[in-house]
């Protein structure tokens, strides 16, 4: 038997593409490298994106298609190629990011995002380029906090990659899955959903060059901690707290998951949040409401840094409530405690790569 171009096209013409229903010679899925040696055949699939979800079954009906309408004799070799780019792999991933910061609580209700948001707000202040990614895929408030609920990011190509542009508010990078799932809806998903859609946010925007890249991860430990731990090479972790024992005994938790030896992610240090509360009236007067100075006890027992303070005023949450963190005021109360915690999170940081970076040999003579 002799094979031909022809007889090999119209096999292949039998195929549809479920994505669109046509068929792959049609919707000129079939690259102009088609090899026939004898009875050896050899030809491309192209694909839109590496990660289709109908690559293996096309390929698959593809060979049976040359099997059923030429010869089941003939040798079937096929390629796969698409039009974008691979996401690059985990431990690749944001090669512009300078430091990746997980700020971290072992329970909710700590106010971990305020912190993560207003820590971000205070290290644009001081001149870094800040990416804000909102983690907590089940309880995003990350839209609200920056008063960005109605963005709605769109795509745009870069190097042969359909990107999602990050919405930008106070000089910062932001994205959220608040920005696509319905505010008023509760989102009932299933772990490697949730794992999917994040991994997304990381590797398929448009992040650009980052000094610090903050995250906002979900309270306690979940698959998503553990997604971000293998998705992304994460310089440290900021554990937030309350001054509570049952907060503390949670923050312990989160402290085992990024030490223990499997993820070995360095503690840069705690934050203690809501540390007393101060009344606008009486700006010299401190009420220890959940008790005090838990966190800076649990570091020092620890020997981790304790990197800031937080106390209670009537304006954090109006601020947060409104879209304006609290740090864009550097010079009221809670501005000057989150712009001290940038300022301790850059000098953690420096230290932690300066203790990663390769020693230098001397060589005497």
């Amino acid at each position: 038997m002799t094979l031909y171009p022809k007889l090999i096209m119209d096999a292949l013409a039998t195929v549809r593409y479920p994505g669109n229903g046509k068929n792959i010679v049609e919707a000129e899925m079939v690259a102009d490298n088609l090899r026939i040696d004898g009875m050896k055949v050899s030809f491309s699939l192209i694909f839109e994106k590496p990660t289709d979800p109908f690559m293996k079954s096309v390929v698959k009906s593809a060979e049976t298609a040359i099997h059923t309408y030429v010869s089941k004799e003939v040798e079937v070799t096929i390629a796969t190629e698409s039009k974008q780019a691979a996401r690059p792999e985990p431990g690749k991933m944001l090669p512009q990011v300078k430091n990746v910061i997980a700020v971290s609580s072992g329970k909710g209700g700590v106010g971990k995002s305020t912190v993560a948001a207003n820590l971000a707000v205070a290290l644009a202040k001081l001149g870094y380029k800040v990416g804000l990614l909102d983690a907590d895929i089940f309880g995003p408030s990350v839209p609200k906090m920056f008063q960005v609920e109605d963005a709605r990011p769109y795509a745009e190509e870069v190097g042969g990659r359909d990107l999602i542009v990050p919405v930008e508010k106070y000089g910062i990078k932001l994205l959220s899955i608040g920005f696509f799932v319905d505010p008023d809806q509760a989102t009932l998903w299933r772990g490697g959903m949730a794992s999917n859609a994040l991994k997304q946010l990381v590797a398929d925007a448009n992040w650009g060059d980052l000094d610090y890249f903050v995250l906002d991860t979900p309270p306690g430990t979940s698959d998503i901690h553990l997604t971000l731990l293998q998705t992304l090479a994460i310089t440290g972790a900021v554990i937030v707290s309350t001054p509570q024992q049952v907060a503390l005994a949670d923050a312990r938790k989160g402290i085992n998951m990024y030490t223990n030896d499997k993820v070995n992610v360095p503690i840069l240090g705690l934050v203690e949040n809501m540390a007393w509360f101060t009344p606008a009236e009486l700006p010299e007067n401190k009420y220890y409401l959940f008790g005090k100075e838990g966190t800076k006890r649990l570091a020092e027992e620890l020997n981790v840094p304790l990197l800031g303070q937080i106390p209670i005023v009537q304006s954090i949450c109006e601020s947060g409530d409104a879209g304006t963190p609290a740090a864009l005021d550097e010079n009221s109360m809670t501005g000057m405690a989150f712009m001290e915690l940038a300022r301790n999170v850059v000098t953690q940081t420096e230290k932690r790569n300066a203790e990663m970076a390769p020693t230098e040999i001397v060589h005497t003579h």
